[in-house]
């Protein structure tokens, strides 16, 4: 059988990977892996070409394998495939492990790293070497044999751990349905919202109207539907996925998983040598401590409560004064918020849809960087998809083609909730000399498509894409080539955040807004006085989604430095007590939002959540240097490319933000952003 993994192919053939092919490819991969570093390691004397580029060339072909295996279980997941990634994903995690702790990998880097060449390499190369080092270090190399070998089972048991905490949140997603047999039953739902649950009611060969948990319903519902007992009902099943409480109470429950991931955290940390799991988080970003980092977080709650509590107050007084209840509940506020929104400045999300068709937005969006950094998006065909919506593009600078991605934008069933970028290929160049183009995967959960017409995105969710499209840029606008700083590999995890952040802010431009909207049917750009509407709309409940961020935030990291395994309770009391600190409207007892928590508990985000709020700081910032020399002034746009987006991982993300900014980023500038400074 000719297995498709174990080609060399440019860009991954999804036409023709089965469930069968994993594992095999992987064993076979590892195993040749494992011999090739074995090789290099007799080779001397050392030096960067015979043992970084070495293991760069041979874990690429592991990468090619593995990047589209990962991909799909994440977007095209089934049972037979879930079993394969979970399988290979503890195979994957143990070569991780034996190479972190491999002492004579080890000290062929540090040989390198103390030798006469060291000096001579570019700057990513000696990034690639002093982060290798580092990363040896975090991984147990300093340790003795008996702890190594309890780390490398802690480090296998994280990997299933996160792995099951994901596939519980997918499980939980997609078994809870509501059927409505009548659109009486929906007063409120917009036509576009609602013939898109009858679609889901029709591809299940149902009358009706069929409410799912993926993003596009659930956030119908609870912006427009007037009937208040069907908003808490999905808010309930939303809020209790995968957790002992709600509907489908202990069918999927994450109690245990959350509570033995965070005790193999924590005791990881403490082999290394930290108290808690924080202290070993930061030790790979650019926040310089625990403390920083909780100081950071403190500091924007201070300055941000007042504000949100301004705004909760107002929304509470418009509800009553609207007729709602006077005790208003978290299953209120995002629609008495939408109609406060209408109300005081005459425009709603469903009054822009029809301007924001997605075909519309992704040419406005690829002109904003046509302008910002001189390149050319444009349709690639011949690319293998896994989806037929699946869109495949190729950026091209002076006409020629520097990078390819994938977009993947409507919500389906077997499919992760959420948005995310993810590299499929890294900028290298590789064993022949040839350079390896760099690929992404952009992934995002809108509504699709409704007969004829095309997708309507809300402006929310144009910000979003924007957001993602921001990651994409920063992994393939690299001109970096060593792999391990190329693209977003090797920066900051804290830092990573700046470019899709920066991006948003072109969907609050009266300049970009002009091409990125025009109306599905007449091609009409936003209107002005709509434009002038949503430009006044910007910061309203800022304040409110601070400190909803930050709730996460607090709760992450505090959670990651106070745990203790001996406390069963613990969790949902800090849960608690972070909330009573910054939120302002309480969630009810039977509420299990950590539960379904990915981004810490099933992503790359676990005592990291700050980052969104650290790196929108850094994003504000910089924007603003727009704003001081116009959006589009193609300098800044340069200096921007150059500084930020071409360096990847290959210097540190405080010496490349002052190497644009002129000075290290002030909080300010987000303050400022968000209305809650003059």
């Amino acid at each position: 059988m000719i297995n498709p993994l174990l080609e060399h192919n440019t860009l991954p053939p999804f036409n023709s990977i089965e469930p069968e092919h994993i594992v095999p490819a992987i064993e076979t991969i590892l195993k040749a892996l494992r011999v090739g570093i074995e090789e290099l390691l007799e080779t001397r004397p050392y030096n960067y070409e015979s043992v970084v580029k070495a293991r760069e060339n041979l874990e690429d072909k592991l990468h090619h394998a593995w990047s589209p295996v990962s991909h799909l279980n994440s977007v095209m997941n089934s049972v037979e495939l879930r079993d394969a990634h979970t399988a290979c994903l503890a195979m994957i995690t143990d070569y991780y492990t034996e190479v972190g702790q491999n002492r004579p990998l080890f000290e062929a880097y540090q040989a390198i790293a103390e030798s006469a060449q060291y000096d001579s390499l570019s700057q990513a190369g000696r990034k690639v070497i002093d982060n290798a080092l580092r990363d040896f270090r975090l991984s147990g190399i300093d340790l003795p044999e008996s702890e190594q070998a309890r780390f490398s089972e802690l480090s296998r048991e994280i990997s299933g751990l996160n792995s099951a905490f994901n596939n519980n949140v997918l499980d939980a997603t997609q078994v809870w349905q509501k059927l409505i047999t009548e659109k009486s039953g929906l007063p409120g739902v917009p036509h576009n919202a609602l013939v898109s649950m009858h679609q889901n009611a029709v591809d299940k060969e149902l009358q009706g109207y069929l409410l799912t948990l993926d993003a596009p319903c659930y956030l119908a519902i609870m912006t427009h539907c007037d009937d208040r007992t069907l908003r808490q009902e999905l808010y309930t099943a939303f809020g209790t996925r995968a957790s002992n409480l709600g509907p489908n109470a202990g069918e999927f429950d994450n109690s245990d998983v959350i509570h033995a991931l965070l005790s193999a955290r924590l005791e990881q940390a403490r082999l290394l040598g930290f108290k808690n799991y924080a202290e070993l988080s930061v030790a790979r970003k650019m926040a310089r401590s625990a403390e920083e980092v909780l100081g950071f977080l403190d500091n924007l709650a201070e300055k941000s409560r007042a504000f949100a509590r301004n705004d909760f107050e107002t929304l509470v007084a418009f509800a009553e004064k609207s007729g709602g209840p006077e005790d208003l509940k978290p299953w209120d506020v995002p629609y008495y918020a939408e109609k406060l929104k209408k109300a005081a400045f005459d425009i709603s999300e469903e009054e822009l849809r029809p301007y924001f068709p997605a075909p519309t937005v992704l040419k406005g969006m690829f002109e904003v960087v046509r302008r910002l950094f001189d390149i050319e998006v444009a349709p690639c065909d011949g690319m293998s998809v896994w989806h037929e919506d699946v869109l495949t593009y190729e950026i091209r600078k002076d006409g020629v083609a520097i990078a390819r991605f994938y977009f993947d934008l409507y919500a389906r069933a077997s499919k992760r909730g959420g948005a995310w970028m993810d590299d499929c290929r890294v900028r290298r160049v590789d064993d022949s000399g040839s350079l390896q183009l760099p690929v992404a995967y952009l992934t995002c959960n809108f509504s699709g498509p409704l007969g004829d017409d095309p997708a309507l995105l809300s402006h929310n969710e144009v910000v979003t894409l924007f957001h993602e499209f921001g990651h994409g840029l920063h992994h393939m606008l690299t001109r970096i080539d060593a792999a391990a700083v190329s693209g977003i590999n090797g920066v900051a995890w804290d830092a990573v955040e700046l470019p899709s952040q920066f991006m948003e802010n072109f969907c609050w431009q009266a300049e970009s807004l002009l091409f990125i909207s025009g109306h599905y049917e007449t091609g009409e750009p936003l209107p002005e006085d709509m434009l002038d509407k949503l430009l006044k709309a910007k910061n309203y409940n800022a304040a409110m989604m601070m400190v909803r961020q930050l709730e996460f935030g607090l709760f992450d990291f505090r959670l990651h430095v106070e745990f203790d395994p001996d406390d069963q309770n613990q969790v949902q009391r800090l849960l608690n007590q972070v909330r009573q600190d910054v939120a302002v409207i309480l969630p009810p007892a039977e509420y299990a939002f950590q539960h379904g928590f990915s981004h810490i508990f099933g992503g790359g985000y676990a005592a990291g959540y700050y980052s969104y709020k650290w790196a929108e700081v850094l994003s504000a910032d910089a924007f603003a240097k727009f704003l001081e020399d116009g959006i589009f002034n193609r300098q800044t746009g340069e200096k921007f490319l150059a500084t930020i987006l071409e360096k990847g991982g290959s210097e540190d993300a405080m010496d490349l933000f002052i190497a644009f900014r002129g000075r290290e980023p002030e909080v300010e500038a987000l303050l400022r952003q968000d209305g809650m400074v003059a």
